[in-house]
C-alpha cells in the first residue's frame, strides 16, 4: 500500500493561478494545473459595468482566485491519482501589495451590487500605479516629520505598496474606505477562504506595510499626519496579529474541501509573496551572498543578510521576511515579461507572425531567434526598462520606457534583443547598487517562469553582469517553494521538515545548464551599460523631467 506523502503549491501570479502537486519525500512533481483569470488584468474598463478607468489603473476580479481552487485543484487530484488523505498540506503565493476591501465575513465590496461599478471596491492589483501621488505624499511627509522607518525601504515609498492604495481609497471614494470594514492582501484574503478566519502573514506586512518584527507598524500619528481619517487604519481596517513564514495556521473548512477535493482539516500554511516564495526553490539558504532574481511578469531580486544594512533604493529589508532567522533583502524591476509581451502585442509585423504560424514557433520564440543571430551592440539601439516605471534604484512609477537609435532600417528584432539588454543593465545596477553597500553578490540563481522559455535573455543577464547564471531545475519554482513552506509546516510527524533548510536538501535542485559570460560580449556591454548609465541618471534623477511633464500633459489632455 502507498504510504506516501504529499503537498500542494499553489502559485497566483499576475495572469493566472498554478496548482502543483509534489511528493513530500523529494520534492517530485506529480500532477499540476493552470486557472487563467477569465477577467485577466483589469485596465481599461470594468467589467459589467462599462466604467471606464483613469491611465495607471490595474484592478482584477477576486472571484477569478476562487476558481483556481474550484477547479484547478480538483484536476490535479484527480490526473495524480493520489488519495486526497495522503495530501497533507497545502502553501500558496501570491502578488503583492495586491489589494481589496472586504466586509468582516471576508465578501469582498466588489461582490455587492451596490459597489460593483465603483472601482475603488475592486482588487487593486500590484502594478496599479494611481497612487503615485500618495505614495509621494507619504514619503515627503515622513521625512519631513523624521521618521525613520523608511531607512528600511530605501527612502521612498512606492505606489506599488499597501498605503498609497488605501489612502487613494479614502482620497477619491471615501464611501468606499468608509463601508471597507477590512482591507486586506489578496492572498490573505484566500488564506481566509481556505481556513475561514482572518490571519495575515507577516512578511507580506513586512514589506508592503512597513511593519518590523521589532517595532510593529508606524505610529498611529504618522498616519493621521497623512490624513485624520487615516490615525486607525490599522486597527480599524487591518489586523496587529501577524503570522510568520511557514507557520501551521489551521485546516481547511468545510466549504474548501468540497471546492478542492481535498480533505478537510488539511493543513494550510502562511501566504508569502510570489516572487519571495520562489527564492525557496532556488536553494537562497545554501551560500551566502547568494542573489535568486525572479524573473516574470516583473523581476525580483533576493539576497540574504546577518546584519541591518540601509541600502537605498531597494524595495526593503525584513527580518524573517524570506527565510526565518534572516534579513531578506529585496529589489526589483516593474517591467520584465511584461514589456516583451507589450512589443509583441503592438509592434510586431503580420509577415513576423505569418513566419510564426508556418513554422508552427511562439512569436516569442521567432523573436528570440532573430535577435540571437545578431552581436551586442550591431543594432546601434540601447533602451531604458522603464515602460512600468522604475521599481529600483529610482523607485519612480511616473517614469517611462525609452529607445533610442532607432532609424527607418530598424528590425523588430533589433528593438527585442534592446528591450532584453535593457532588463540586464537595470539588473546590473541593482547589484553594483547591494555591492555599494557592503552587499556583495557571489553567485546568481534565476527561476520564475522565463528563465526557462528564453535562452537569449539568459546569456544577455550572463554577459551584462558578469556573473554566471545558475537556474533552478524546475519552472515551477513558486508552487515548489509553496509546497516546501506546507512541507515545514506539517512538520516531522507527518513525513515533512523541521525548517527550510531542511526542506530545500530533500526538495530542491539546480538545472545542469549554466550560463557563463562571454568575454567578447563583456567588453561590448560594458560599453552600453555605460550608455545606459547615462541616461539613466539623466532622465531618472532630475536633470530632465520630460518623462514626467509628458505624463501630466496626457493626464490634463484626458481629462
Amino acid at each position: 500500500m502507498d504510504q506516501s506523502k504529499y503537498v500542494i503549491g499553489m502559485d497566483f501570479g499576475t495572469e493566472s493561478g498554478r496548482v502543483v502537486l509534489f511528493d513530500l519525500a523529494d520534492g517530485r512533481e506529480v500532477a499540476s494545473a493552470i486557472s487563467v483569470y477569465a477577467h485577466g488584468v483589469i485596465e481599461e474598463r470594468l467589467p459589467g459595468s462599462g466604467v471606464k478607468l483613469e491611465p495607471d489603473w490595474a484592478l482584477q476580479d477576486p472571484h477569478d482566485y476562487l476558481l483556481v481552487l474550484q477547479q484547478a485543484v480538483p484536476k490535479v487530484i484527480k490526473e495524480s491519482g493520489v488519495d486526497p488523505t495522503q495530501i497533507v498540506g497545502l502553501g500558496l503565493d501570491f502578488t503583492s501589495s495586491t489589494i481589496m476591501p472586504t466586509l468582516t465575513d471576508s465578501t469582498p465590496l466588489r461582490s455587492l451590487p451596490q459597489w460593483r461599478s465603483n472601482p475603488h471596491a475592486w482588487v487593486k492589483l500590484w502594478k496599479h500605479h494611481a497612487a503615485q501621488p500618495e505614495a509621494n505624499k507619504m514619503t515627503q511627509i515622513a521625512h519631513e516629520l523624521g521618521y525613520t522607518f523608511l531607512d528600511r525601504y530605501g527612502g521612498k515609498v512606492s505606489s506599488e505598496w499597501f498605503f498609497p492604495k488605501v489612502w487613494q481609497i479614502l482620497d477619491e471614494a471615501p464611501e468606499v474606505y468608509q463601508a471597507a470594514e477590512r482591507i486586506i492582501e489578496a492572498g490573505d484574503w484566500l488564506v481566509w477562504q481556505l481556513i475561514g478566519r482572518e490571519k495575515r502573514s507577516a512578511a507580506m506586512a513586512g514589506y508592503k506595510a512597513f511593519w518590523s518584527k521589532r517595532e510593529g507598524y508606524p505610529p498611529d500619528d504618522y498616519f493621521k499626519a497623512l490624513d485624520p481619517r487615516l490615525e486607525h487604519v490599522v486597527d480599524q481596517k487591518m489586523s496587529r496579529e501577524l503570522y510568520p513564514l511557514c507557520a501551521n495556521l489551521g485546516g481547511l473548512t468545510a466549504q474548501a474541501a468540497a471546492w478542492t477535493g481535498l480533505k478537510a482539516g488539511t493543513i494550510v500554511t502562511t501566504v508569502h509573496i510570489d516572487a519571495h516564495m520562489s527564492s525557496t526553490a532556488a536553494a537562497i539558504t545554501e551560500k551566502p551572498g547568494r542573489m535568486i532574481i525572479t524573473m516574470g511578469t516583473s523581476n525580483c531580486h533576493q539576497i540574504l543578510g546577518s546584519k541591518e544594512t540601509v541600502i537605498p533604493g531597494i524595495c526593503g529589508y525584513v527580518e524573517d521576511g524570506i527565510v526565518l532567522g534572516f534579513l531578506g533583502y529585496e529589489a526589483g524591476q516593474t517591467s520584465m515579461g511584461d514589456q516583451f509581451a507589450w512589443f509583441v502585442k503592438n509592434c510586431v509585423p503580420e509577415a513576423y507572425e505569418q513566419e510564426a504560424r508556418t513554422r508552427g514557433l511562439n512569436i516569442h520564440k521567432l523573436l528570440e531567434e532573430k535577435a540571437a543571430r545578431l552581436k551586442p551592440g550591431e543594432s546601434g539601439l540601447i533602451a531604458l526598462d522603464w515602460w512600468n516605471g522604475n521599481r529600483c534604484v529610482l523607485v519612480d512609477m511616473d517614469l517611462s520606457g525609452l529607445l533610442l537609435g532607432a532609424t527607418l532600417a530598424t528590425k523588430p528584432e533589433e528593438i527585442y534583443r534592446a528591450l532584453l539588454e535593457s532588463t540586464a543593465f537595470g539588473t546590473r545596477v541593482i547589484i553594483e547598487n547591494f555591492e555599494a553597500h557592503e552587499t556583495p553578490v557571489n553567485d546568481i540563481v534565476a527561476t520564475g517562469g522565463l528563465p526557462g522559455k528564453n535562452k537569449l535573455l539568459m546569456q544577455i543577464f550572463a554577459d551584462v553582469t558578469g556573473r554566471s547564471i545558475n537556474m533552478t531545475a524546475t519552472e515551477q519554482g513558486g508552487a515548489l517553494s509553496a509546497a516546501m513552506h506546507a512541507a515545514v509546516a506539517v512538520g516531522p510527524e507527518l513525513g515533512g521538515y523541521t525548517s527550510i533548510a531542511e526542506a530545500t536538501q530533500h526538495m530542491t535542485r539546480l538545472s545542469e545548464q549554466v550560463y557563463h559570460p562571454i568575454p567578447e560580449n563583456q567588453r561590448v556591454y560594458d560599453k552600453l551599460y555605460a550608455e545606459y548609465l547615462t541616461l539613466h541618471d539623466y532622465f531618472g534623477r532630475g536633470t530632465n523631467d520630460v518623462m514626467k511633464r509628458l505624463k501630466q500633459l496626457k493626464l490634463e489632455i484626458r481629462d
